[in-house]
């Protein structure tokens, strides 16, 4: 495993950071069973992951405290998120304070490394800032969490146009954002803004089903190239990525879609998620791997640089 600094936090972390939302929920979402989630959690510790986020919205913090409980509290950053209705402009500090406690109790901790608004939409920036920060804040002085995040809402916010204003705020000492092959702006608009004032960036949807379902790659391109944004021979290929698997490349797209977003200046930790060992090392392998071959990575900047296209949702310009 490899570690950086997430930002002004101070904190060391591994680069690769174990999501336990999404699809697989650490298994719990493909029928897996609960010591089957806290044995996967386990094979992570084991192969160096030391940065974990989950969010009550995936009722995993409960199987992760318990996964966790044996390992030395200083060897493990735990990141979760509040419900999402506290990202709204209705919620009141009161509930995001009991947010915070009934995470603090899910995952039987006493502190919360990274507490993170979940999913905070553009138009609510202003109530988080304002109204929910400050409430949170007052927590943190108790020593409930030590670094306050906020977290994107990636397919509704393409441009990134919340955290532009976040990251400018000095609040905020840790954004989540999406980044992935297909939708780079995040280059331009967020990292410069991370890198100057520190703050640590925890990516997400560098692979899901965009790139990991062969079918749903077809369909966006078919959509791309109906709309003029990508040429049209790549809605027709059968392989449109191909060309990054070759000797001295890629081994599977997957594998090019984590080494593209892990190499980019201004990423700290490259999240994935999995229910399955294998897979959990096969991604951690594609992490720790070298950057993409530079004609590689000039390609991809030239196809898709342009676009916004999260995991769900496209956005021409």
């Amino acid at each position: 495993m490899e570690y950086t600094t997430l930002g002004r936090t101070g904190i060391r972390v591994s680069v690769a950071g174990l999501g336990c939302g999404g699809f697989s929920r650490l298994g719990l979402g493909t029928g897996k069973s609960e010591s089957e989630a806290i044995a996967l959690v386990g094979a992570a510790l084991d192969e160096g992951v030391t940065l974990f986020d989950t969010a009550a919205a995936y009722v995993t913090e409960s199987v992760l405290g318990k996964a966790v409980k044996t390992v030395a509290r200083d060897r493990i950053v735990l990141c979760t998120k509040a419900p999402f209705g506290i990202s709204h402009p209705n919620a009141s500090p009161e509930a995001a304070i009991a947010g915070l406690d009934a995470s603090l109790r899910r995952l039987d901790t006493d502190y919360i490394d990274v507490y993170q608004l979940h999913g905070v939409a553009p138009a609510s920036y202003d109530h988080a800032r304002n109204v929910i920060a400050p409430a949170l804040l007052r927590e943190q002085a108790k020593g409930k969490f030590r670094h306050l995040g906020i977290t994107e809402t990636a397919p509704n916010d393409t441009g990134h146009a919340m955290l532009e204003r976040a990251v400018r705020d000095g609040i905020w000492d840790v954004v989540m954002v999406g980044f992935h092959m297909m939708h780079q702006n995040a280059r331009a608009r967020v990292f410069p803004l991370t890198r100057e004032q520190r703050v640590g960036t925890l990516l997400m949807f560098a692979v899901r089903n965009i790139f990991s379902r062969p079918d749903r790659l077809a369909a966006t391109l078919r959509e791309l190239a109906a709309a003029g944004q990508v040429p049209p021979a790549l809605a027709q290929s059968p392989d449109p990525l191909g060309f990054l698997v070759r000797d001295g490349g890629a081994s599977s797209v997957i594998d090019a879609a984590y080494r593209f977003v892990r190499h980019e200046p201004g990423v700290d930790v490259v999240l994935f998620g999995t229910g399955d060992r294998d897979h959990l090392r096969a991604n951690l392998a594609s992490i720790l791997k070298p950057p993409l071959p530079q004609d590689d990575q000039s390609r991809l900047a030239s196809l898709f640089g342009h676009l916004a296209v999260s995991y769900t949702h496209l956005t021409l310009p």
